[in-house]
């Protein structure tokens, strides 16, 4: 399954699904178009589509998430480590999730604001400090299961996330040298991701 970041519709994920096919993977596509709702319930609707899949195909899935949806795949392998086999984060902000360029934060600002007054659809200010993401939040930084492989992408050249943040100490970290947004179509991020799970 791959997950898409902030913005849904990231073409490259695209490229990397139909990689990952000619490779004799069967992929699935996470459903969001817009990555901005709140965390809990993307979670809900990720955790069904996986369950669906992993149903359909019979083995534990390999997920995919670049940035955002890297951090929903992080929460996933905590809850439902029964059904990923391994996950791959690419610039996903695990450690801290606003570790984001300054032009990021801002767009996250104006969303977040654009939720907590009530726009449907959008995360808000009770995502990041109220009840509704708790769990999602404390699941971020859980242990994950020795059964989930886990690894992290990332790259010093990163300009929109913070390469540090996406360090985490579970994951086997691997450094690449690309750009956030061209992460999940340049070709040694797919041959490293070959040869590791080769």
């Amino acid at each position: 399954m791959l997950v898409p970041g902030f913005l849904a519709g990231d073409p490259s994920l695209s490229r990397m699904a139909s990689w990952l096919k000619s490779g004799g993977w069967r992929t699935t596509r996470s459903g969001i178009r817009l990555n901005v709702d709140c965390m809990e319930p993307t979670l809900q609707a990720l955790e069904t589509r996986l369950e669906e899949t992993v149903e359909d195909t019979g083995r534990r899935a390999l997920l995919v998430g670049q940035s955002r949806g890297g951090t929903f795949g992080r929460v996933l392998a905590v809850r439902r480590p029964d059904l990923i086999e391994t996950l791959v984060t690419l610039g996903s902000p695990v450690l801290d999730q606003m570790a984001t360029s300054r032009v990021t934060r801002a767009m996250v600002t104006a969303v977040g604001l654009l939720g907590t007054i009530g726009v449907p659809g959008l995360f808000g200010r009770s995502c990041r400090e109220g009840a509704c993401c708790e769990l999602a939040r404390g699941q971020l930084s859980a242990p994950i299961s020795e059964d989930v492989r886990y690894l992290a992408f990332y790259s010093r050249e990163d300009a929109i996330v913070s390469w540090q943040a996406c360090l985490d100490p579970a994951a086997e970290q691997i450094e690449v040298s690309t750009t956030h947004v061209g992460m999940g179509m340049n070709r040694e991020v797919w041959m490293r991701i070959a040869t590791l799970l080769g």
